[in-house]
């Protein structure tokens, strides 16, 4: 395809890529050239990069800046290189949390949060910016991060051009229509293409299915008939297979290195295996290693070695033996290797290298290798479809599922891709042609006000113009969006409403006035009805809670009525005890409280001491007991214990039915018509009120949230009241450069001095509490440092009492609680304890923390530590400087980039 007329910057720069662009390209780019933003949404792996690209080559040919942002510091790091290498390491700059290469550069490739982090100081770095390429920002539905996409773009100068590439998403209409109305003309370029073909597969035992037929029947969802037949096969040797006694066989998944070999013997490596589970891709590699699998040729073990030691050649003997350096070498080796957040970041970069170059063949991986980084592969392999989000296990998305497949197929390279899922017999073939084939995943913004972002936002424009601005987030246009459907129903309903008012019109007085009385004498009796009954299941409670072992008792009605003996009289702090009986007719079970009557013991009998209600002989001696026990007499009378109604008794309703028979319409002959068209109305109106708190609670909510979050931090002085709403303190702007989820604790504990005179070591200890977030929790008591350091975070989790009860009274939840299991590990490291020994202290739900995230959540406690220092008085600074010193040693320290 040829480049498009009369724009010569993107005919030189086609001139260099090596291929011929795809239509989608061509227009994108082309719409960059001529001054407009840019949306440009295609499928993973189509080369939504070269837009990126060519913006970062338009911007050096103008004279201009450009910022190439991404979510992550990994693909930050891997298109910094990308870069480097095209335009020379003079030209090319990298800011993340890790690393500051030549910052004053023309391009700079960051992350996200460094780009919103100079919007709120100002930084003169933006001076001269003319392009922003926002990479992967579908990440804006991120309910952690997301935010931060949708603060850039708000605040992003108007001169700037923005060039956002996205993943397909099925709203991209609508996110553009949002990006017209806070960045002006922006163009929307969607491809559904994909430059290589990928072919769906399911494996069933050792063999390979198609999932679909062909084409047409993928756009129908219709499986391919021989998968269908084979795995209702599958089913039913497993239900009549003759497993030991008769019992159906338990179902094997196929070994995993048997997987490997039959994907060789296919020709479909190089393939990432995704596993979901940490443990499971290092399993993985150790069964592949354990069945002898070998993938690589003598030479590729040679150049492989020979990386590898070059790439470790900066990490201590000592460390790396505690980081299974051993094993890891073992498995690349022979081809293998595992690739998760866990891995040591010099690891996790040795392994996408070496896949890249074709030396590693088949990669076992969590889902975070599908964010961005540039590793495809032939074959992508999914063993479950179910995964862990940090709460529990849920189905995979169709987004998602697309995201990961999108692996499969590596242009220039393969001319298709493949994607195979593992069949088991809880995998449905129609639910992973399901999965294949929707396109329908919109993009759903995280946005909401956080303490750092008001203080900054009302610091850069003021109260009144900050509250405009937050109407113009993502989330208020979605939410107004939803409204306009809303309002049309409540205007329709208002519509029928009216006619309705006209059918139940009474010629012999006010109908409307004559049916309230009615709805009100059914919701006083329904009231009265209530507190009858939960008097009576009291009653109930109190009786079954004085049951005991032997107690015999009478069933009142129900299929189980007579006599029954007690056998558990059940757990006396729950609402409903289900106390455990024997009824005379043999049956044993639990019976809800409200199925005993009045729970009244009759009698006693003895229980042996171990008896088992299931066994069908002691069941029957013990009915036998029970029918010749003596029984008190005891009321049956049903009608005596319930007495006289609480209605009967009742003046108010007595009233009400007195003005209901003195109403004109009460003698109306068609009074019973009028009330069927009165229901009607009075359903419809509870439906338009419904509809009328969804509108008000969706309008302007985000506005309402900010209006909450600023009203409690001018209660803590953080905000001050003007004339035009709010005024920034000094304390506000020691809070506007905090950039972490307890941002207001962070300041709360400057404030009052809660790491004064802690040591290097100690105020370590208590930072990493601000920062660190177990993956699961644990209900273990955690130990943390004794001394000085005990104190302050004692101290902190005060403070973080008094702020959650503070949210509480303005209904926000914006702080999460301090976690204390990274306190140990962080002072020792920060004493100059050897690495095996920290992460030994580290253990918790999942055992030994892994180095890669003990590596991460240091990096995050030196990048608060730099935060803290910065408004901290001499004595504070100083402390905090050389805990970062002590910090950043060994593998903390070391980088691959740079």
């Amino acid at each position: 395809m040829s480049t498009s007329p009369g724009r010569p910057a993107f005919a030189d720069f086609a001139a260099d890529l090596g291929f011929e662009p795809d239509e989608f390209q061509v227009d994108a780019c082309a719409a960059v050239e001529d001054g407009s933003g840019v949306l440009v949404c295609a499928p993973t792996g189509a080369g939504k990069t070269v837009v990126g690209e060519f913006a970062v080559f338009l911007a050096l040919r103008l004279g201009r800046k450009c910022f190439y942002t991404t979510p992550i510091k990994a693909l930050s790091n891997q298109k910094y290189n990308d870069l480097a290498a095209r335009h020379g390491s003079a030209n090319v700059g990298l800011l993340t949390g890790d690393n500051a290469i030549n910052p004053d550069a023309p391009v700079i490739v960051m992350t996200t949060e460094v780009l919103r982090n100079m919007l709120y100081a100002g930084s003169s770095t933006l001076d001269g910016l003319g392009y922003v390429v926002m990479d992967e920002v579908h990440y804006l539905a991120d309910r952690f991060r997301g935010a931060v996409w949708e603060e850039v773009i708000i605040h992003l100068p108007a001169s700037v051009m923005l060039v956002s590439l996205s993943a397909t998403v099925s709203n991209a209409e609508e996110f553009a229509d949002w990006l017209v109305t806070v960045r002006g003309r922006t163009e929307v370029v969607v491809s559904e293409h994909r430059p290589v073909p990928l072919w769906q597969h399911m494996l069933v035992g050792r063999r390979m299915f198609d999932l679909f037929h062909d084409q047409a029947a993928a756009r129908k969802h219709e499986v391919h008939p021989e998968l269908l037949r084979n795995t209702r096969e599958q089913l039913r040797r497993l239900e009549w297979g003759g497993g030991r006694r008769g019992r159906p066989r338990r179902w094997q998944p196929p070994a995993r290195p048997d997987v490997i070999d039959r994907l060789d013997g296919a020709g479909l490596l190089p393939a990432i295996l995704f596993v979901f589970s940490r443990a499971g891709c290092d399993a993985a590699v150790t069964q592949c290693l354990r069945a002898g699998l070998r993938l690589t040729t003598p030479a590729e073990r040679a150049e492989i070695r020979a990386l590898v030691e070059e790439r470790t050649a900066a990490l201590a003997g000592e460390d790396l033996t505690v980081l299974g350096y051993w094993e890891f070498l073992e498995g690349l080796e022979r081809g293998l290797a595992a690739h998760h957040a866990g891995m040591l970041p010099t690891f996790k970069e040795i392994v996408e290298e070496l896949f890249v170059r074709g030396l590693v063949k088949a990669v076992f991986a969590t889902e975070t290798l599908a964010l961005g980084i540039n590793m495809p592969a032939r074959c992508v392999v999914l063993e479950r479809l179910v995964k862990y989000n940090g709460e529990a296990h849920v189905d995979i998305t169709p987004g998602e599922y697309t995201q990961l497949t999108g692996r499969a197929g590596r242009r220039g390279i393969d001319i298709e891709g493949h994607a195979v899922v593992l069949w088991s017999p809880d995998t449905d073939p129609r639910h992973v042609a399901g999965l294949a084939s929707t396109r329908t995943y919109p993009l759903r913004s995280s946005f909401r006000p956080s303490y750092n972002m008001a203080v900054n936002i009302i610091e850069m424009l003021g109260f009144d113009r900050s509250r405009e601005v937050l109407s113009r987030s993502f989330a208020q246009f979605q939410a107004d969006r939803s409204v306009v459907g809303l309002a049309h129903q409540v205007q329709r309903n208002e519509e029928n409403a009216r006619r309705l008012a006209e059918r139940m019109h009474c010629e012999q007085g006010d109908f409307a006035e004559y049916f309230a009385l009615r709805t009100a004498i059914t919701e006083r009796e329904r009231s009265l009805g209530r507190r009858t009954s939960a008097n009576r299941r009291a009653q109930a409670a109190q009786a079954l809670a004085m049951l005991r072992v032997g107690d015999i008792v009478r069933i009142p009605h129900g299929r189980r009525a007579g006599l029954a003996v007690v056998l558990d009289p059940g757990d006396s702090a729950r609402d409903d005890p289900r106390p455990l009986v024997l009824t005379e007719d043999r049956w044993a079970g639990r019976l809800p409280g409200s199925e005993l009557g009045d729970a009244a013991s009759l009698g006693r009998i003895r229980v042996p001491k171990h008896f088992n209600h299931r066994s069908p002989q002691a069941r029957r001696d013990l009915a036998v007991a029970l029918s010749r026990a003596e029984v008190a007499v005891g009321e049956d009378n049903r009608r005596s214990r319930r007495g006289r109604s609480a209605a009967a008794d009742d003046e108010k309703l007595t009233e009400l039915r007195r003005q209901l028979r003195a109403h004109p319409c009460h003698r109306c002959p068609d009074r019973e018509d009028h009330a069927r068209w009165a229901q009607r109305y009075a359903r419809l109106q509870q439906e338009t009120a419904a509809l009328q708190d969804k509108v008000a609670g969706r309008t302007g909510s985000l506005v309402r949230t900010f209006d909450d979050v600023c009203a409690m931090l001018a209660e803590r002085g953080y905000l001050v009241a003007a004339d035009h709403g709010y005024d920034v303190t000094d304390t506000g702007r020691t809070l506007a450069r905090i950039w972490s989820e307890t941002d207001l604790l962070v300041a709360e504990c400057l404030r009052q001095d809660v790491w004064a005179g802690l040591s290097a070591p100690e105020l370590a200890a208590a930072a990493s509490i601000l920062v660190y977030e177990a993956r699961r929790e644990s209900e273990d008591r955690i130990a943390v440092p004794h001394g000085n350091a005990e104190a302050a975070i004692g101290r902190s989790l005060g403070l973080f009492s008094e702020l959650f009860a503070a949210e509480q009274r303005y209904g926000l939840r914006l702080t999460r609680e301090p976690d204390l299991g990274f306190a140990w590990p962080m002072y020792r490291w920060a004493r100059g304890e050897p690495l095996a020994k920290v992460l030994a202290s580290a253990s918790g739900v999942d055992g030994e923390m892994p180095a890669g995230d003990f590596v991460r959540w240091c990096r995050q406690v030196i990048d608060l530590l730099e935060q803290i220092a910065v408004p901290a008085d001499d004595t504070l600074r100083r402390t905090c400087r050389q805990a970062v010193e002590a910090l950043r040693r060994g593998v903390v320290a070391y980088t691959s980039v740079g």
